[in-house]
């Protein structure tokens, strides 16, 4: 996995008046656990974001205080309405215990079923795993050179041996869905979009099962 370094700086008070101080100052108040005591720091906003907004995931050698410590990124906390981070959490990597992180998906080639008008499904972008640290892959790569319609790959079809997947086995990544079936999961008056389907504006209301005019 690729390895970024940032730098951070240890706080001198904990609480909430004290992390609004850092983000005026374009600060972004950071916890760091898995170690043998929690540590409260302060990273650059600018630094911060461009490990943030990237599909890739980083281990991130963080130094504080004169010491380094070899971590990932845990959680990030957004505000509601700017998207401004608020706050992030480090874990500290142990070097003889697997961690659990989410790794993303990429493909590669091109399904003979889309080819044949089918429509290609990508349902999870990212992977849910445990490994140790040094196995840590910087994607899981799923070919789909021999999706057909109606084909999919699933968890339980991706194999690694220095990898343990933990979502459901079941759970379809990808897939070549018939342009039919589509439509026929759309209800009526309704249009596909990224965000799934919606009403069209005009169309008539859906009735009630049961209910008379």
């Amino acid at each position: 996995m690729k390895t970024v370094s940032l730098s951070g700086s240890l706080r001198e008070n904990v609480g909430k008046k004290d992390a609004k101080k850092h983000r005026v100052e374009g600060k972004i108040p950071c916890v760091l656990y898995g170690g043998k005591e929690q540590i409260h720091f302060v990273v650059d906003d600018k630094q911060f974001r461009k490990i943030i907004f990237t599909p890739e995931v980083y281990l991130v050698k963080l130094g504080i205080g004169g010491t380094e410590h070899d971590t990932i990124i845990q959680d990030v906390q957004y505000h509601p309405v700017t998207d401004r981070i608020l706050h992030a959490d480090f874990l500290e990597l142990p070097a003889d215990k697997p961690v659990t992180i989410a790794i993303p998906v990429k493909i590669e080639g091109t399904a003979p079923g889309v080819l044949k008008g089918g429509r290609f499904i990508f349902k999870m972008r990212k992977l849910k795993i445990k490994a140790m640290a040094k196995d840590l892959p910087d994607y899981i790569m799923i070919g789909i050179d021999t999706l057909e319609i109606g084909d999919s790959v699933k968890v339980s079809d991706i194999k690694r041996d220095d990898v343990t997947f933990l979502d459901p086995p079941n759970s379809v990544i990808v897939g070549v869905r018939t342009a039919r079936a589509v439509i026929e999961e759309v209800p009526a008056g309704e249009v596909v979009t990224e965000e799934g389907a919606v009403p069209v504006e005009g169309a008539p209301e859906k009735k009630e099962e049961g209910k008379k005019e």
